[in-house]
């Protein structure tokens, strides 16, 4: 799942806030291992769980899939906590280990060739659909003769078309804006002839503007500071909303482009197994790399971060481009992490679309059949999920979209603040009463980055892998544990907050609910309780 969405407009237009699209009230780096009682965030407690009910208990390691847009397998605080395939981990161009994938040492990227080349952008599957079905409809008119089945089809993708169409004008509507801004600002900063880090509303207010768009561009820049806290976030918050406003013009949007050629794949074929290449980190790995930190950034070493689990290996599957990733990857990408001895499968990525959900559907069946957890990022949208389906998630369903079957070794993860306020739920966070199952930590989440550096980043994308190293620390220190028991003590031990939340309905209205109205569980996971739980749980197996 990508942070990037649209959250707030501005007087001028669409000037969405990114990352840090809430305030960071000076909340510490670790929150999310934080204990309410004990230091006043609502983190799940993983501090003091191993300060207490897992001090001097042993466990085993446990491997854990990243499926995501890839990982820096080099990074300081994520290098000894890494998978490495000892069978094929010598770079020789030979599929040492005979499992049809060559020097797959770290894991494997189902979006790059054999000659190294790498998807970097790809389609949102809205586009791809329309650019599948246009050759069909578009010469459709209102006197054309349909069967019941095409005119069906014609009337979803007359659907398509119009929300396709509204993107795109919201795209390039965003685009110009930002690009104009980023303009003015960029002047602004020359004009005061400082650092960026150093630039404050003082220096702003020296300004004497004559020209509207700069006068408009220092109002905003004074307004971003104070809600971001620097000059410095606020400027990188506008590169961001300048890119990926572009990018989805010149690339989510665009039905002229298509990068599949890059992966050299037949992709009608969605039983093909081997392709793509060895390169786990690719071209952007900045989610992936997040995401595998707050999972389990070294907690043995004195630098970075600490992740949730302590004992368990980071297998990276890169499958995630900048758009829409593609069923056929996921699916691999699935079955890849299982055959090679994943108990815990992330998911920090979803899309509104999907093109063959059955390809899916199959590979989460065949990851429950080994006994394999998957965690799944409920998505940015401020949407409820009962109504706005998000893709992947745990519903099988039949060629007529019905649903047949539950998959119950799964979990579905809503984002929270550190805070009993207008934190406690993430105003981004998709929820879902029947969904949704859990809430998690997902805001200011300070994790590892490329090149062995650390970010702030917010999002599900943040609050899923939480879940995934709480999932990870149950298995490695109760290996006895099955997945669908660990996700039943997942959910039973939650903390359930009373405080209320405000959610935004489907008319733009809003309303006031409980995190039960909203959720399965009802509340936020938390390790202490988890453990406790799973020690009665294991004392109770033994009777």
């Amino acid at each position: 799942m990508r942070l990037k969405r649209l959250l707030y407009v501005f007087a001028i237009g669409l000037i969405p806030t990114f990352g840090h699209a809430q305030e960071n009230k000076s909340v510490p780096d670790n929150w999310f291992n934080l204990d309410y009682e004990k230091d006043g965030v609502l983190g799940i407690s993983t501090e003091k769980t191993y300060e207490s009910l897992l001090k001097g208990k042993k466990s085993v390691p446990v491997i854990v899939a990243v499926l995501d847009g890839g990982v820096d397998v080099l990074h300081e605080d994520l290098k000894h906590v890494v998978w490495i395939n000892v069978k094929d981990s010598v770079a020789n161009g030979i599929d040492n280990d005979k499992n049809g994938f060559i020097n797959d040492k770290y894991g494997w990227n189902f979006i790059g060739n054999a000659s190294g080349e790498n998807v970097q952008f790809d389609n949102l599957e809205l586009t791809r659909l329309i650019r599948k079905d246009a050759p069909k409809f578009e010469d459709v008119t209102a006197t054309t003769i349909l069967t019941d089945q095409e005119r069906q089809d014609y009337n979803a993708y007359s659907k398509m078309v119009i929300a396709y169409n509204e993107k795109l004008d919201e795209a390039k509507y965003g685009a110009l804006n930002y690009v104009a801004l980023k303009e003015s600002v960029d002047n602004l900063i020359k004009d005061i002839n400082k650092d960026k880090s150093a630039i404050t509303p003082a220096d702003l207010d020296s300004l004497n503007p004559t020209v509207n768009r700069q006068k408009i561009a220092i109002r905003i820049a004074k307004e971003e500071i104070e809600r971001a806290g620097s000059f410095t976030r606020f400027y990188e918050d506008l590169k961001s909303g300048a890119e990926y406003f572009g990018n989805q013009v010149a690339y989510h949007l665009n039905k002229d482009y298509d990068s599949r050629s890059i992966v050299g794949d037949n992709y009608d074929d969605a039983s093909e197994y081997h392709y793509g290449n060895s390169d786990v980190t690719g071209p952007d790995a900045l989610h992936g790399t997040h995401v595998a930190g707050i999972i389990a950034a070294d907690r043995k070493n004195s630098i970075g971060i600490k992740g949730v689990a302590d004992n368990v290996q980071i297998l990276s599957v890169r499958l995630v481009p900048d758009g829409d990733e593609r069923d056929k990857d996921v699916a691999n990408g699935i079955r890849y992490a299982v055959d090679n001895g994943a108990k815990v499968i992330n998911m920090s990525f979803g899309k509104s679309y999907a093109y063959n959900k059955n390809t899916v559907d199959a590979a989460v069946q065949y990851a429950m059949s080994k006994d394999v957890l998957l965690v799944h990022a409920a998505g940015n949208d401020s949407e409820d999920n009962d109504i706005s389906t998000n893709y992947p998630n745990k519903y099988f369903t039949d060629s007529l979209g019905a649903i047949t079957d539950t998959a119950h070794a799964w979990i579905t993860v809503g984002a929270t603040g550190p805070r009993k306020d207008e934190e406690l739920l993430a105003s981004f966070s998709n929820y879902g009463k029947t969904s949704v199952d859990v809430f998690a930590p997902g805001l200011y989440i300070n994790s590892t980055a490329p090149h062995s550096e650390y970010k702030e980043e917010q999002g599900t994308s943040m609050a899923a892998p939480v879940v995934a190293g709480l999932a990870g620390m149950l298995r490695s220190y109760y290996p006895q544990l099955t997945a669908l028991e660990t996700k039943e003590i997942i959910m039973d031990s939650v903390v359930k907050v009373e405080d209320t939340v405000r959610i935004k309905l489907e008319d733009g209205s809003f309303k006031t609910v409980n995190l039960a109205d909203i959720s399965i569980s009802g509340g936020i996971v938390n390790a202490y309780n988890a453990v406790e739980k799973a020690n009665d749980y294991i004392a109770k197996k033994k009777k």
